[in-house]
């Protein structure tokens, strides 16, 4: 009996948590301000953090739960230390500042502003603090933290690695940075973004915008098919010369265009760049199916696909182009690099591949249907899924249901154009007319006969 009201004990030991323990779930949303300053000898990094995001916290409470501000100097100290300071990393070129002060930590309410200016900020942190007057439960409440790094010089190349992701399932953190006699850098990133170099050098830009561009390539599958419908019917170098150039040329303009705000910002704008880019794959793919293509007729294609491609890589370099510094056309040509590096070696491991398969399993011509017959399927389903997400816009002047129509007739278009194309190579094929052609006797009178 003695044993059993023991373990009952532990029991309850266990699953009760003692009073003041704020143990709660991971948070979904977790949204993180941050101002960081260099300020002659000293570095200034001002945090604002969800309570809730401070799990298995030890806050001091009263009454209900309300929290004890008397008492929470030091837990709010614990809480900056271990969850703000052990996860942000600070370079001072590539020296690490460690070992920050933290002057100041305070409980804010969630409907406080002051953390829309620096100074607004610096004010509030340093500023009177809550009291017991105010009846606030621990998940209703923001953490402010002000943390000071000695430095050799506020004009250095300041770097900064927060790794804030643990604080919630998705993590959005906002991070403005004041160079002394310059104009404030703003940084917005979900989870862990790296190491994010506030005043990159060129050659810094430049390599971090290379590998953006090679692994963006890598990643896109409709980048990928569509090299691939390049690639099966023209697999000679001479031949790809002029069309991988034409892509090259046609993206790099788009895109560059794009970066400098010379593209449309409506909502309708990236679901039709998607969808003529869907639709520039399932064309490719039929002109393949058709035959009968020239090298010169394909690289005209190519060029008028690689603009709306552009496009496409365009929104995916706009949210990194924030950490391109004052570097912007070192950071597009480099991406571009990138991009082209990439190109280069799909192109590198997809020719010989497809020379392996023409040569050893299937014939040139049928294993050139059957592959770009697939592509074709693909993409065709994603223009109708990217069709129909493009529905829900409507470009200024133009109604839904003139947009809806619009899209039905390309659609239409994209199919008779194939068809024409694979009709047109069917009937073209070398001798066929040759063959079937009677030859017909000259309808003007010959020379007189002799008697």
């Amino acid at each position: 009996m003695i044993l059993r009201i023991l373990a009952c004990l532990a029991v309850l030991l266990i699953a009760v948590p003692p009073a003041g323990v704020a143990a709660h779930d991971i948070p979904v949303d977790v949204a993180v301000q941050a101002f960081l300053k260099p300020e002659g000898e000293r570095l200034r990094l001002l945090v604002r953090v969800p309570l809730e995001a401070m799990r298995d916290a030890d806050i001091p409470t009263r009454g209900p739960g309300y929290i004890d501000f008397g008492r929470v100097d030091a837990a709010l100290r614990d809480m900056a230390i271990l969850w703000v300071s052990d996860a942000i990393e600070i370079y001072d070129g590539a020296t690490q500042l460690t070992n920050p002060r933290v002057p100041d930590v305070r409980v804010s309410l969630l409907g406080d502003q002051s953390f829309r200016s620096y100074d607004a900020a610096l004010a509030h942190v340093t500023g009177p603090r809550l009291t017991n007057g105010t009846n606030l439960f621990w998940n209703q409440g923001m953490l402010d933290v002000l943390l000071e790094y000695p430095i050799a010089s506020d004009r250095s190349a300041f770097s900064i690695h927060p790794k804030l992701a643990r604080l919630g399932v998705h993590v959005t953190t906002v991070l403005r940075f004041l160079p002394p006699g310059g104009a404030v850098r703003a940084f917005e990133y979900q989870g862990d973004p790296g190491l994010v170099r506030l005043d990159p050098r060129w050659y810094q830009a430049a390599r971090r915008f290379v590998a953006l561009g090679f692994f963006h390539i890598l990643d896109g599958t409709d980048h990928l098919l569509f090299l691939l419908c390049l690639v099966v019917p023209f697999r000679r170098f001479r031949a790809l010369v002029p069309i991988v150039t034409a892509f090259t040329v046609a993206h790099s303009v788009t895109l560059m265009a794009s970066a400098y705000d010379h593209a449309p910002d409506a909502l309708w704008f990236p679901p039709l760049v998607e969808t003529l880019i869907a639709m520039s794959i399932v064309y490719m793919a039929l002109e393949n199916i058709a035959a009968g293509i020239s090298v010169q007729r394909r690289w005209i294609i190519t060029f008028a696909f690689g603009l709306v491609h552009g496009f496409g890589f365009s929104f995916a370099l706009r949210e990194t182009l924030q950490f391109a510094g004052s570097h912007l056309l070192t950071s597009l040509l480099s991406f571009n690099v990138g991009v082209e590096l990439g190109q280069l070696l799909v192109l590198a491991l997809m020719i010989p591949a497809l020379e392996l398969l023409f040569r050893f399993v299937v014939d040139e011509r049928m294993g050139t249907i059957i592959l770009s017959a697939l592509v074709a399927h693909t993409a065709w389903h994603w223009m109708i899924e990217r069709g129909e997400r493009l529905r829900r816009y409507s470009p200024p002047g133009l109604d839904i249901i003139t947009l809806v129509i619009a899209m039905r007739w390309l659609m239409l278009i994209v199919v008779v154009a194939g068809l024409a194309w694979l009709a047109f190579g069917v009937l073209r094929r070398p001798g066929a007319a040759a063959e079937h052609e009677e030859p017909v006797a000259p309808s003007w009178p010959g020379p007189p006969a002799e008697s």
